[in-house]
């Protein structure tokens, strides 16, 4: 999908993708991750997600990628965080308390970026990438990195010709098909996730399942 498209929705605020409280599946099942505290987590298309606070809380630096500075400014302003700001490459990283955020394309992160976090947080990412890049996302997250992360996925399921995404379909084939070469995969919760979403529904969603995977390093 082209950037342009979620810069737009940041600057046009059409950002119904972003949750106002933090996600219950996160707070039950991080436990799951047995990541002691001050290990960095990494969060994928990140936005200004109040998880990361969620995160920080409990004692972990969070790294995010995201492509829209507004996001980003944002998440920092609704912090009261002042950040500083540093060019590399052709990223522009703003940093304060416990987040440093890298503005840009995360296609284009590259694995001494991110050579000391210890896990990855995904519940926005995969499922806002169209299936035909999904293979490319999920090759990049392997290569950027360590090998030793696990994963918390967070992910979506509906019948994809009812909707246009995103958020795209992401059944559970899919995510064995994307992580099992490399991973180890543990459904841990799934949900009918329609009732919390008006918005799907008048989309034309009949159903839509909310599942949260734990994806352990086979190595």
């Amino acid at each position: 999908m082209d950037p342009t498209f979620w810069r737009e929705r940041w600057q046009n605020k059409d950002i119904g993708f972003h949750q106002p409280a933090i996600h219950e599946m996160l707070q039950r099942h991080w436990p799951q991750m047995r990541l002691g505290a001050g290990g960095q987590v990494f969060v994928p298309l990140c936005g200004k997600s109040l998880d990361m606070v969620w995160l920080a809380e409990q004692g972990h630096r969070v790294i995010g990628a995201e492509l829209s500075e507004i996001a980003i400014d944002e998440f920092f302003a609704e912090r009261g965080l002042e950040p500083t700001a540093r060019t590399l490459g052709n990223f522009v990283v703003k940093s304060a308390d416990a987040y440093e955020l890298w503005c840009g394309d995360i296609f284009e992160m590259t694995a001494d970026t991110l050579a000391d976090v210890a896990a990855v947080y995904d519940r926005a990412a995969l499922v806002a990438i169209p299936p035909e890049l999904q293979d490319r996302y999920a090759a990049k997250l392997k290569e950027v990195v360590p090998a030793a992360c696990p994963i918390l996925l967070v992910a979506l399921d509906y019948e994809q010709p009812q909707m246009q995404g995103p958020p795209f379909a992401v059944p559970r084939a899919q995510v064995d098909r994307l992580f099992s070469d490399s991973h180890t995969i543990s459904e841990l919760e799934s949900r009918d996730a329609l009732d919390s979403n008006p918005r799907f529904r008048k989309s034309g969603l009949t159903a839509l399942k909310e599942t949260t995977y734990l994806l352990r390093p086979k190595t």
